[in-house]
């Protein structure tokens, strides 16, 4: 019993100078970046992500590679920060600006107008308050039913009736929008290429031919990356071929 003590206060001292050293690394990467000393901001701030990479420490990073014009590892980190949490408007306004200094221009294909929209309404809000929106719908739900059942008047029970189906109904949809959020978070399918500049090929091979060229900070989605050096990508207006693992990062 005594050893459980022990290593339970150890456990929680050991959290503690954990946190404080968290903390005070990022008073310090926050310090760097206000004086701008964007270069050390951008070490600190890596340290940090290594040991928490919340959304904030990743939007932080992503301002100072933009402050150092390194465009590609910014684009690369505010992506990261939006997966974290899809409903941050000022990553989204970052990411953006940091878009429109990449070279390659690509006009996304056309997408069905209800995926957009679906889409759209999935990043209103975070995954935590999309999951408290469900529980409390739910718990509201369950009311109106126990007073449905208890209500004495036809009109009571119409409308405690009513409310608790249209409660059913956020309840389901706001569950379907935390599950698309925590499946986003969880699936690793797209990435930023890095290099310079990469040619995508048509097989997986240095002799294969050459179809475009991507420049650093342009989004692609993989399609297969079994192989152990090549990858197969497609870009957003649908062009697809073969890159080089190590020329781009995954988000």
């Amino acid at each position: 019993m005594k050893r459980l003590i022990f290593a339970s206060i150890l456990a929680f001292v050991s959290l503690l100078l954990h946190a404080a050293g968290f903390a005070e690394t990022k008073t310090l990467a926050d310090s760097a970046y206000v004086q701008g000393n964007y270069e050390n901001a951008v070490k600190l701030y890596s340290q940090l992500v290594e040991e928490n990479p919340t959304c904030d420490v990743c939007y932080n990073l992503g301002c100072a590679y933009y402050r150092i014009d390194d465009i590609a590892h910014s684009v690369l980190w505010f992506e990261r920060a939006l997966k974290l949490d899809p409903s941050n408007k000022d990553v989204a306004f970052n990411l953006e600006m940091a878009r429109s200094k990449t070279i390659d221009k690509i006009v996304p294909q056309h997408e069905f107008i209800l995926f957009t929209y679906f889409r759209s309404m999935t990043n209103w809000f975070s995954l935590r308050i999309w999951t408290a929106v469900a529980l409390l719908s739910f718990f509201l739900m369950l009311v109106f039913l126990l007073l449905f059942w208890a209500a004495g008047s036809i009109l009571m029970r119409k409308v405690a009736f009513s409310s608790a189906v249209l409660l059913l109904l956020v309840t389901l949809l706001s569950n379907v929008c935390a599950y698309q959020q925590r499946s986003f978070k969880q699936v690793h399918t797209s990435g930023i290429i890095t290099a310079a500049a990469v040619t995508v090929k048509s097989t997986p091979a240095d002799n294969g031919n050459d179809l475009f060229v991507l420049h650093e900070g342009s989004k692609v989605e993989i399609l297969d990356s079994s192989l152990k050096e090549w990858c197969q990508v497609t870009i957003a207006d649908g062009k697809q071929g073969w890159i080089p693992k190590k020329s781009f990062d995954l988000i």
